[in-house]
């Protein structure tokens, strides 16, 4: 990196870390600390919760995720929109009635005290790992790029957050991420662009998407139904819509953003905003993946994208192995650059016909990932512990090999700022449900709850740390991140749906149903192929039908027909 990129990058983090520490000063109560005073208008909202959903994980994995797979993984977004119209009907307007600090203060109000403390305790555990997450992919930046110790890049991104969460609370948060956001826009935009610009002479912005569509790589909409594949359009249509409704209306990270809103218009338009730009913000996002790739049909990528194990090899026994196995790559590579020069020539009326060039295409491209994985075989018969997935890698690289002098710092920028955003939003989530759901429902003393608040935000920054030494063996952020989040979200659905719809079913038929749905959603991960977006619908569908078996069960022991319950609007 360029004197130049370092001043830009250094640049944008101390304007991001002092603005919010601007933002945040003079809180007095806990109101102003948590909510930010409720007073925040609907583009703080739809900034501040875009913000928090474009992680670092986004900006590294997403468009690796597409230079390996596709941009299949955009159907992961279709049932967002919709979700968003359901919350704003509904949701919306009940959190701002009941004036909660947390979603799951309304589980008290409507159950009892004990499935609010699950509801949190889930939220708790899923949010607390996710962080983990969060924080490792731009200490990976770091350590690539500079070679410092991981364990040191973590605390060092982990405190540059906590400086101005821990003192300045949701405000904080939230004027910080509107900036965040600007250089996030600003960073791709100009890394898309530029990405396109290098494409080799002859070949048009056109040319490359014929070369991506040819080698599968525009795949954006799957049409077929298979509950083990990842990503198709009934995936993300009905997974996607339950794991959008649960994360936008029951994860206190997101609802946190909504509920400073000064009225139930502002968080409405925030939430709504959020549904139209978010599809085509990924979209994009992928596209850029897939044009890093069509670049490389033309240059020669790296036999793995991942320098360590690289380095580690060559500095063994197996080197010559290794090298062997490059150079036939390397060969597969070179032929595979004919045939797409081969192919874009075809495309306009030169040589071969376009059905013979983009056959050649296809048998180039996949001898390259023959000896690619063959060189990778050698990487990991060296290294067997190694993490043989390259892919949050992927997007890094090209960054740091092609674009020039400023713009790389300033990629790198929207990559850190992507994730200072999504990591401070989630600890002040994580304080504010630990003081309100816990701490408070335990006796604490309301004098007390801005301390008490910035001392658990600041354990969950830690602890957000310890998680993320295990991240690098998770594979792909982006997908993990997501698993990760699958695996709960189902089952907080289904508590709020019964609280919401279901007003004759007790509190101790929704908790029971809830523990037995979890432990369904768990074995679904350990001993099927069910791709994980299904496990929203699957602890979701579990919480209501066992909570309404449950509650009719025990009616009928009873012999006695149980009163409906409605939350107070107080």
């Amino acid at each position: 990196m360029s004197g130049l990129d370092w001043a830009v990058l250094g640049g944008c983090l101390a304007f991001v870390v002092l603005f919010g520490l601007w933002k945040g000063r003079g809180h007095r109560d806990s109101t102003g600390y948590i909510l930010s005073g409720r007073d925040a208008k609907w583009f703080t909202i739809c900034l501040s919760i875009m913000a928090n959903q474009a992680s670092a994980i986004t900006f590294l994995s997403t468009p690796g995720q597409a230079y390996v797979d596709g941009m299949r993984f955009v159907q992961f977004y279709l049932g967002l929109p919709l979700a968003m119209v359901v919350l704003s009907v509904t949701v919306v307007p009940l959190f701002h009635r009941l004036k909660v600090f947390t979603a799951y203060e309304f589980l008290e109000e409507r159950f009892d005290g004990k499935t609010r403390t699950l509801a949190a305790g889930l939220f708790l555990l899923q949010r607390g790992l996710a962080v983990g997450l969060t924080i490792y992919a731009p200490a990976l930046v770091l350590s690539v790029l500079l070679g410092w110790n991981i364990h040191f890049n973590l605390a060092l991104v982990a405190g540059l957050v906590m400086i101005y969460t821990v003192t300045g609370g949701t405000r904080a948060v939230s004027w910080a991420q509107s900036w965040q956001m600007l250089i996030i826009f600003c960073g791709m935009v100009a890394a898309g662009v530029l990405v396109v610009k290098r494409l080799p002479p002859g070949v048009t912005f056109n040319d490359a998407l014929h070369v991506a569509g040819s080698l599968g790589r525009l795949n954006a909409i799957d049409f077929s139904f298979d509950l083990k594949n990842r990503y198709n359009l009934w995936s993300g249509l009905i997974g996607g819509f339950f794991l959008a409704l649960s994360y936008f209306g029951t994860d206190q990270s997101q609802v946190q953003r909504y509920l400073s809103g000064s009225s139930v218009t502002q968080s409405r338009m925030g939430l709504l905003a959020n549904g139209l730009f978010k599809v085509p913000m990924q979209f994009l996002i992928l596209l850029v993946g897939a044009m890093v790739f069509v670049s490389y049909q033309f240059t020669a990528p790296p036999v793995f994208f991942n320098p360590a194990p690289v380095a580690k090899v060559m500095a063994g026994p197996s080197a010559p192995e290794f090298e062997k196995a490059r150079a036939t790559y390397g060969e597969a590579v070179a032929a595979r650059a004919e045939s797409a020069k081969a192919f874009v020539a075809a495309r306009h009326g030169e040589g071969l016909s376009t059905t013979a060039a983009r056959e050649a295409l296809l048998e180039a491209d996949a001898r390259v990932a023959r000896t690619r994985g063959d060189a990778i075989g050698v990487l990991r018969k060296a290294d067997p512990s190694m993490n043989g997935s390259d892919t949050n890698y992927i997007f890094l690289w090209y960054v740091l090999h092609s674009l020039p002098a400023g713009v790389i710092g300033l990629v790198l920028a929207a990559v850190f700022s992507a994730s200072m955003s999504s990591m401070s939003a989630e600890i002040n989530a994580l304080g504010a449900t630990t003081v309100v759901d816990l701490w408070r429902r335990m006796g604490g003393k309301p004098g007390r709850e801005m301390r008490v608040s910035r001392i658990a935000t600041f354990a969950w920054g830690c602890f957000a740390v310890g998680f993320a030494e295990y991240a690098s063996r998770l594979g792909s952020l982006v997908e993990a991140v997501n698993i990760l989040g699958s695996l709960f979200y189902g089952t907080i659905l289904g508590i709020f749906l019964v609280a919401f719809y279901f007003k004759n079913v007790r509190g101790g038929c929704a908790f029971w149903a809830a523990l037995a749905a979890e432990a369904a959603v768990v074995a679904c991960f350990i001993f099927t192929g069910i791709s994980f977006l299904w496990y929203n619908l699957v602890g979701c569908v579990l919480v209501v039908g066992l909570s309404l078996l449950f509650q009719k069960l025990g009616g009928l022991l009873t012999g006695t027909v149980l009163p409906s319950v409605s939350p107070s609007p107080d």
